[in-house]
């Protein structure tokens, strides 16, 4: 998720007069692969995913907002892909604009 929209969402919780544990996250299921090929293709790149033998976690994460939706009435409006690109787009212009004091850094190389 966008951090404006989970900084909406901690602001909602601690405006109210909720005091209980709730999920403020995306909703989105997204697969560790989903989120690579996700983000390859915000940045315009084909990488090889390489699969290496380990233990297997949970498929896929999301996050169940019933309750912060049933007690605040929020929920995240922007897409997951939304959030990524606006993040991808930020740290891509911190890169180039810090690459003066980093020679050894180039973006066509990485």
């Amino acid at each position: 998720m966008y951090i404006d929209e989970c900084l909406d969402g901690i602001r909602k919780l601690m405006e109210s007069d909720f005091s209980g544990p709730v999920n403020i996250g995306s909703d989105e299921m997204i697969t560790i692969n989903g989120l690579a090929e996700m983000a390859m293709r915000i940045a315009g790149k084909k990488l090889t995913i390489n699969h290496i033998p380990g233990p297997l976690g949970v498929r896929g994460r999301n996050s169940d907002n019933t309750l912060i939706k049933q007690k605040l009435g929020w929920a995240p409006t922007w897409p997951l892909e939304k959030g990524m690109t606006f993040a991808y787009s930020w740290i891509l212009e911190q890169i180039k604009s810090s690459k003066i004091n980093m020679p050894e850094y180039s973006l066509e190389n990485n």
